[in-house]
């Protein structure tokens, strides 16, 4: 096995599918409040910090309200659609083999700890002991490292001898910082700086020495 002990996953868009959610949920918060035609709005927001979010939308669009009221009308489009949540599946296998293998891990998240906690229910990636770090932890999201330093240092490793499993540019960003290595999953929609962009999720286990 080579030297990295710990593996540091992102949640949305890297081991949950759950971006068409939060896209319609954002979609739907802002016609609520009068804001419509944004196009491209979520590609933008991909990765992105629910605060970082909410003073782009306040600064460039016109939104008023303030950011609890947004939050909360934003959460409950999110949370009602729970259902609608699929796990990627090829992820969700490494990280059991992973698991198996005794490896740690935690997951890092932007997303707010109501939204973190309900999400992983929803595939089941609920267990005792298992290391969380949502936006609520940290006092800076990605792309700021914080909350990869946090998680490794929960773990007990080194950032720099763990590894980063992410979908976007943010979070690609902060596991830099951190001192990581970095892995983009292969359904990641854009290139963005990954030391490895991964063919196939297996192939993280070949570069963890477990393939």
């Amino acid at each position: 096995m080579n030297e990295t002990v710990g593996v540091l996953w992102d949640m949305d868009g890297t081991l949950i599918d759950s971006e068409p959610v939060a896209a319609d949920a954002l979609h739907l918060a802002l016609a609520e409040v009068g804001i419509s035609g944004l196009s491209g709005v979520h590609d933008w927001a991909l990765g992105r910090a629910a605060d970082e979010i909410y003073g782009w939308l306040v600064a460039n669009h016109g939104l008023l309200e303030d950011e609890i009221s947004w939050e909360e009308r934003k959460l409950r489009h999110h949370l009602a659609a729970a259902y609608r949540l699929r796990a990627f599946t090829e992820a969700l296998e490494v990280f059991r083999v992973l698991e198996s293998a005794g490896i740690p891990q935690a997951i890092v998240s932007n997303s707010d700890r109501m939204i973190m906690d309900c999400q992983l229910g929803s595939i089941s990636l609920t267990r005792p002991g298992l290391v969380t770090v949502s936006r609520n932890d940290v006092r800076k999201g990605k792309p700021d490292p914080e909350g990869y330093l946090r998680a490794a240092w929960l773990l007990g490793c080194e950032p720099t001898s763990c590894c980063v499993v992410e979908d976007s540019p943010s979070g690609i960003a902060a596991g830099r910082a951190a001192g990581a290595k970095t892995f983009a999953v292969p359904h990641a929609s854009q290139e963005f700086g990954a030391h490895i962009t991964l063919r196939a999720m297996n192939d993280l286990l070949i570069h963890l020495g477990l393939g």
